[in-house]
């Protein structure tokens, strides 16, 4: 054990006892401590959509407009936020009196909820102004509560107005919400009064090809999975997850579940005993908060590749499609997350592929996930989130050119689940297909014969691989890929790559909409997030953790997956896999590494909380490999070295090489029209004087793709083992 990491421990043991004194009952610090005033306003400040402006504006709604399930979300005491982040780093220390010894949602409650005469103050105050307070939940964190836009605009002084965003309807609070000033202690913020939805970190196949030889591909079936990070050696050991539960947390019902079947017998899944798919509605003790969903609007292809690739990296385990209806308020997959995590018996692993940037998301939705994902580590359940498919601009998704700089997604920057980032192949950048696939398939319709060299997957103009292989020596510039007609000709002007950065705006609120700036700050690093070369001195949360295939089909890979929905890009699951649905992103490296977990909890019988106190310590030893120089076999991480995940660019937001004339334009979001290299021909950079690539891959830990891959059997058979007398429920 190196010295820093010795340090480390001892600081978490000396705060251990603080946290055990929050567990014996004391009561918090009261926050509400003088009368309400109505005529005393604090400004809940960064609970404004970046959309609700002027320039959408179509006037308020009807003061009768329902807005149901709003979510209010609380705060504690500083020092007994402090105590609850000393108790959950306790808990994965094995020389913790309370390693392991994992909490329910009730007990977490009670333990480091805020004071009850503080809940009641806002509970009383919510109901004297006309809500119907549906549930307090068991975390005492957050409180759903139902009104109209009329009480909306009494109670917190903001109006909901009708809104028309790239040519679709929404509804927002205009302008940030104010409560009394005596409940400003308690109150961190509403996390949503919109009806504005987080993307599905899933990028369509590619239908076009980078060379002029015609277009080949070697897609991605579970037995080349399997091959390729190493899980056979585990499944042939009996290692498949059996007696494991997989949450996927969705806002849209599978389109059929029969697609999951056929998924699994198609690609020799069902061999494997014990494996089962359950849809539920989460419900919280108390709670009403979840609708039954429909499709919505495509989001059942999320669902249904969440599904199927969970069950491919763990064939024996329960996949549990958790998903509720999202209402005009509040995000489907939100509610089912506060639902799950505070029901009865929740899961010991979720995975979750939706996000939006921390900018856009704002203060009180950022502080929302923080808690939720903190309450469940403590209560050992291990959280696993797309870090996304932007690249370090993940405040510019769905845009044909990044204009608002760094950003990354709040749904994934938290210290309290794992970030999983995207890689791509380099055999077909490095003309070396037919070393690592073989001439025919098995039964199983898998070719691959072992470990593929990873780069970072990029999509985009900006990347330096996609330049070299297009024959140009820069990305950025009129004379750059970016600025060629190549780059419209085979669809390269996308923000799409795997995703990765610093948080810089968890909290406060930005000055420009979607940009960070202001009073903008990010999550704290967090203390088991060092040990490794790479890791930038910046105080904050950075991300992804970890990293797995998540290729579109540009350098000839992507995933093949059973989605027989025809109207949301689906095909029929017939005949031979290659003519099915495909598609990439970091929502298929989520669910997969989530089905790692649940390979490690079967292994050890035990729930682990946050993979990232093992994947860290582990990072830090000796088995982690050049992923350029392929598997020795004794790789638990493949540190990818070669490539970047930066995206193309204009205006002036860390944005190199732009044209002049178009410096102070904007991207256009994909598929409205018009577009051209001219109009987003820079590249993504950490510097507007030099070219600082945002990020490029590199030795040790990047932004680019974490540590690394993984060789799942190394990381399984390596796991450390639970101490003796350890509570391992």
């Amino acid at each position: 054990m190196s010295s820093r990491s010795h340090l480390r421990f001892v600081a978490i043991l000396c705060a251990a006892p603080v946290a055990l004194l929050a567990q014996t009952g004391r009561a918090p610090r009261r926050l509400v401590t003088t009368p309400i005033d109505e005529g005393s306003l604090h400004r809940l400040a960064g609970n404004t959509r970046p959309e609700a402006n002027a320039q959408n504006d179509l006037g308020a709604v009807e003061d009768t407009f329902a807005m149901d399930h709003m979510l209010l979300q609380l705060q504690r005491p500083a020092e007994t936020e402090s105590a609850a982040a000393a108790a959950i780093d306790a808990m994965h220390n094995p020389k913790s009196a309370t390693y392991h010894k994992w909490m329910t949602a009730a007990q977490f409650g009670a333990a480091y909820g805020p004071a009850q005469s503080d809940i009641d103050a806002v509970t009383n105050w919510l109901k004297g102004q006309g809500f119907t307070v549906n549930s307090v939940y068991p975390s005492h964190m957050t409180v759903d509560f139902s009104g109209n836009a009329g009480q909306v605009r009494q109670g917190f002084h903001t109006e909901v107005h009708h809104l028309n965003v790239h040519g679709q309807s929404h509804v927002a609070n205009i302008r940030d919400p104010q409560v009394p000033t005596a409940l400003a202690g308690i109150i961190r913020g509403v996390a949503s009064m919109h009806d504005f939805k987080a993307r599905p970190m899933k990028s369509a196949r590619a239908k076009y090809t980078y060379t002029s030889q015609g277009y080949q591909t070697w897609a991605l079936t579970p037995a080349d999975l399997a091959t390729i990070y190493n899980f056979t050696p585990l499944f042939n050991a009996g290692y498949s997850g059996a007696g494991q539960t997989i949450a996927v947390i969705e806002d849209a019902r599978l389109y059929n579940t029969a697609d999951w079947d056929t998924f699994r017998s198609t690609f020799g899944l069902s061999q494997y005993t014990g494996g089962s798919l359950t849809l539920v509605q989460p419900t919280a003790s108390g709670s009403v908060a979840c609708g039954a969903p429909g499709t919505a609007n495509g989001d059942d292809g999320e669902a249904t590749l969440d599904a199927e690739w969970a069950s491919a990296s763990a064939p024996s385990a329960t996949i549990e499609v958790a998903a509720c209806a999202s209402t005009r308020t509040t995000d489907g997959a939100v509610i089912a997350l506060v639902n799950l995590i505070n029901s009865d018996n929740p899961p010991p692993i979720i995975s979750i592929s939706y996000g939006i940037c921390e900018a856009q998301n704002g203060a009180a939705a950022n502080a929302l996930f923080n808690a939720a994902y903190q309450q469940a580590t403590a209560e050992g359940i291990s959280v696993f989130v797309a870090a996304g498919d932007e690249g370090a601009a993940a405040c510019d998704a769905g845009e044909d050119g990044a204009t608002h700089g760094l950003g990354v997604s709040a749904w994934a920057s938290t210290p309290y689940n794992v970030a999983v980032g995207g890689t791509d192949f380099s055999d077909t950048y490095n003309s070396s297909n037919s070393t690592y696939w073989g001439n025919t398939n098995s039964s199983t319709y898998g070719s691959a014969v072992s470990y593929i060299p990873e780069i970072p997957w990029n999509d985009s103009c900006a990347s330096q691989l996609l330049a070299s292989a297009l024959g140009f020596s820069a990305t950025y510039g009129s004379s750059g890929l970016c600025g060629s007609s190549a780059a419209q000709q085979y669809s390269l002007l996308s923000v799409e790559a795997g995703s990765g950065g610093p948080s810089a705006c968890a909290t406060g609120s930005p000055d420009s909409d979607g940009i960070v700036g202001g009073s903008c700050q990010g999550f704290a690093k967090p203390s088991w997030q060092s040990g490794l070369a790479g890791i930038p001195s910046d105080g904050v949360r950075d991300i992804p953790d970890v990293s797995l295939f998540a290729g579109t089909g540009i350098w000839g890979h992507y995933y093949v997956m059973c989605f027989s929905d025809l109207r949301n890009d689906g095909a029929a699951c017939t005949g031979d896999p290659s003519g099915w649905a495909g598609a990439g992103g970091t929502s298929f490296s989520a669910p997969i590494m989530a089905g790692i977990q649940a390979l490690v909890n079967q292994k050890t019988n035990s729930a682990q909380g946050n993979p990232n106190y093992v994947y860290y310590q582990m990072a830090a030893g000796s088995a982690t490999c050049d992923a350029t120089n392929g598997d020795s076999g004794a790789c638990i991480f493949h540190n990818v070295t070669q490539g970047d995940i930066d995206v193309n660019c204009s205006g002036s937001q860390n944005c190199y090489g732009a044209s002049a004339s178009t410096s102070g334009g904007g991207g256009r979001r994909r598929g409205g029209g018009g577009g051209g290299g001219a109009e987003a021909n820079g590249a993504l950079s950490g510097s507007s004087n030099t070219y600082s690539p945002a990020f490029a891959a590199a030795p040790g830990w990047n932004f680019a793709t974490g540590i690394g891959s993984v060789n799942a059997a190394n990381l399984v058979n390596n796991w450390p083992t639970a101490s003796a007398g350890a509570n391992n429920n």
